[in-house]
């Protein structure tokens, strides 16, 4: 079994980055680095190489408690109907299944 190979972001902005080959420069396996682009300073290494690392992290992704799986996903949020009323709309990311959920301005508000 071939040896999983990890690429992180690289704080030096003189030399190349250090990525696994296939791998772009901003690449990293660590799904909760988050990067920005640099002003780079390329030294003779980076020159030579013909390319510089340009990115580098600035903070890491908070982790967010998973879901349950018995709980759908949903999403909401508000169209203006052809009547010109606002519709609260929450749609079901799951299985597509959209419903209004209230209308304002109608009997029921």
């Amino acid at each position: 079994m071939a040896e999983e190979k990890t690429t992180t972001l690289d704080d030096d902005v003189t030399k190349p980055s250090v990525t696994e080959p296939g791998d772009g420069p901003a690449d990293t396996t660590d799904p909760d680095e988050v990067a920005t682009s640099v002003t780079t300073d390329p030294g003779d290494e980076a020159v030579k190489a013909g390319t510089v690392n340009a990115v580098r992290k600035t903070g890491t992704r908070k982790k967010v408690a998973a879901k349950s799986k018995d709980e759908p996903r949903v999403e909401k949020y508000t169209q203006v109907r052809p009547d010109g009323k606002l519709a609260h709309i929450e749609r079901n990311i799951e299985t597509g299944e959209s419903k209004i959920v209230k209308v304002e301005g109608s009997e029921e508000d």
